[in-house]
């Protein structure tokens, strides 16, 4: 029935399992006094929030477990001490994808000797089933074709400059009424 993490920690601890408790926030540097920590279990607190340096000094940290929390996102700079993490276990959190998801994201993406599970979007309810990966692609993803302007592909080579020349102002202008930049390539 912890409530939170407790300060009384060997210093010199390999594994922490803290899991089935009450954990509902990790706060900064809730770990710097346990540098040697290889393995921390935080499964099933009801984990809401994680401070930015929570787990500043946890350096040598190879397996974490945030499994079964209620984790929406992650602030930027939470995972930016583990080095040397090779498991993060991450199922079974509500995972909000929206763009605060992203760091996170990409954290992972730039950290590929990290193996991890459980990254699916469950709110909002149009992403809800969604890898997060799946969702951060689309955010980027060209606008929909059936949204953008039709522009023909390519031109007959009948027509004469003048039908060209005006068909590129038209382009131009419906371009500058909408505030989109279209770069047509080949």
């Amino acid at each position: 029935d912890l409530k939170k993490v407790p300060g009384n920690i060997p210093p010199d601890i390999a594994k922490l399992d803290l899991s089935n408790n009450k954990i509902r926030q990790l706060r900064a540097k809730e770990f710097e006094d346990v540098s040697e920590l290889k393995i921390l279990n935080l499964n099933s607190n009801g984990i809401a929030y994680i401070d930015p340096a929570a787990f500043s000094g946890l350096n040598n940290l190879e397996e974490l477990d945030l499994s079964n929390n209620s984790l929406q996102n992650f602030e930027y700079g939470v995972l930016e001490d583990l080095y040397f993490l090779k498991i993060l276990w991450l199922r079974e959190n509500p995972w909000r994808c929206d763009y605060n998801i992203h760091y996170l994201f990409y954290w992972l993406k730039h950290h590929y000797n990290v193996h991890y599970n459980g990254l699916e979007c469950k709110m909002p309810e149009e992403y809800k089933g969604w890898s997060v990966g799946k969702y951060v692609r689309s955010y980027y993803e060209e606008c929909p074709k059936d949204k953008l302007p039709i522009y023909p592909e390519t031109f007959d080579l009948d027509k004469d400059d003048e039908e060209w020349e005006r068909h590129k102002e038209q382009t131009v202008q419906t371009v500058k009424k909408h505030g989109v930049i279209v770069t047509v390539i080949g």
